[in-house]
């Protein structure tokens, strides 16, 4: 009773401070509220640039190996290798560096990745030694494994649950954009000024984009691994084991005709060539990811359906009419369209089935993704090894017609 009298004295001695006090916190709250509900444009773009150059940095000797091979005086397998090298180690340490990294700082995490992708490319195009440069290419894999997925969590944390998909799309945004416009600008560089000047110039923007980074990104505490939140209790969730299946079908359907764009391109001479393809495709995946952008959040499970829908339509035309002149690049547009959103719709489904976690999520999406690009390019080889390019447009039809069916009837994976 004393204790309530003292207290109620000291409020009725300080009324002012008391409301200042509770003032000051309404204003706080307030404004983290509406920091978040307001969509931070200019944070998404930067995160954008990010996986921009994580993309450039894993494709980039797949535009220049005629180069490496005679400079490092290597065959074309080694140098092919290179990019194999990282593609392996981000899909086997995602899972399991993403875990230990948990509990670490984001906007820290993030730093500290940006300077292993720019190490890896800048020494690579210093040293001559094939050895230290596959190693570099490990380096780089294993920074992109642990990007890849925790770059979607932290973006996702800073706005609210209803912006979720729109913050993956805006993200995941400069992969398209990467594969799109970055590589033929880095090819060209490449072959301009040698395929080092490529590697180091792309290590100097990194370095830029994260001393910016550093000053404009929020900081972001991490979080608590729980063995509820753990990759072994994700697997053990139904919805998540079909976003999967979804991820293993799309990208397989998708990359084992990618992978060998070339040849399908030669098979129905396509006026142009590859490069005609690749602008028709870069086309169509532009305009898909600014949709995604906008519907992801609203439109997930339809813009799956969409997404395979697409796929079988494109393939389709490229079976029936793919040698008529101009058809085979309208359906060339459709597959960039059907192609852009696939991360995004990907990551943001299997981020809706937890509350806590989203980077181990992303991380186990992320590392099946790698896996079935992996699969998807053996699988294409060996079809071409016996049969015609259009044995890769089948086995992309094949894939998507069970994919559009799981996404249609999976109602609560893509709710």
């Amino acid at each position: 009773m004393a204790v309530a009298v003292l207290v109620i004295a000291q409020i009725t001695k300080r009324p002012r401070q008391l409301s200042l006090y509770i003032c000051k916190t309404m204003s706080k709250q307030s404004i983290s509220s509406q920091t978040k509900s307001v969509f931070p444009w200019l944070i998404m773009i930067l995160m954008s640039s990010v996986t921009f150059v994580g993309i450039l940095s894993e494709l980039m000797p797949s535009g220049v190996l005629p180069q490496m091979m005679t400079d490092l005086n290597i065959s074309e397998v080694q140098t092919g290798n290179l990019v194999g090298y990282y593609a392996i180690a981000s899909a086997i340490f995602a899972i399991p560096l993403i875990s230990m990294t948990m509990q670490v700082n984001r906007k820290y995490l993030l730093l500290i990745l940006l300077v292993g992708f720019a190490v890896s490319n800048i020494v690579a195009g210093l040293v001559h030694n094939y050895t230290i440069i596959g190693i570099l290419r490990v380096l780089g894999g294993i920074c992109a494994g642990v990007m890849w997925p925790m770059i979607a969590a932290y973006g996702m944390r800073l706005v609210d649950e209803q912006h979720h998909g729109k913050a993956i799309a805006v993200i995941m945004a400069g992969t398209t954009l990467g594969i799109s416009i970055g590589m033929p600008i880095m090819t060209a560089i490449g072959n301009d000024y040698g395929w080092r000047t490529e590697f180091i110039g792309l290590g100097g923007v990194i370095i830029a984009i994260a001393i910016i980074s550093f000053f404009v990104l929020p900081s972001i505490p991490g979080e608590k691994l729980t063995k509820s939140s753990s990759p072994f209790a994700l697997l053990k969730i139904p919805a998540v084991l079909i976003v999967l299946l979804l991820t293993l079908l799309g990208v397989i359907a998708h990359y084992g005709v990618y992978v060998y764009i070339t040849s399908l391109v030669d098979e129905i001479a396509l006026a142009g060539g590859v490069e005609s393809a690749l602008l028709y495709f870069g086309i169509g995946s532009l305009l898909s990811v600014l949709l995604a952008i906008k519907y992801t959040d609203k439109y997930l499970r339809l813009l799956t359906i969409a997404m395979f829908g697409l796929l079988i339509i494109s393939m389709g035309i490229f079976l029936l009419f793919g040698s008529t002149t101009g058809v085979g690049h309208v359906a060339f547009f459709l597959w960039g369209v059907s192609f852009g959103p696939l991360v995004t719709l990907l990551q943001a489904a299997v981020s809706r089935q937890v509350e806590t976690a989203k980077d181990v999520a992303t991380s186990v999406q992320s590392s099946v993704f790698n896996f079935s690009i992996m699969i998807a390019s053996s699988a294409a080889g060996l079809l071409l090894g016996i049969y015609s390019p259009m044995s890769l447009v089948y086995l992309a039809i094949a894939l998507s017609i069970p994919g559009i069916l799981i996404s249609f009837f999976a109602k609560k994976s893509l709710s």
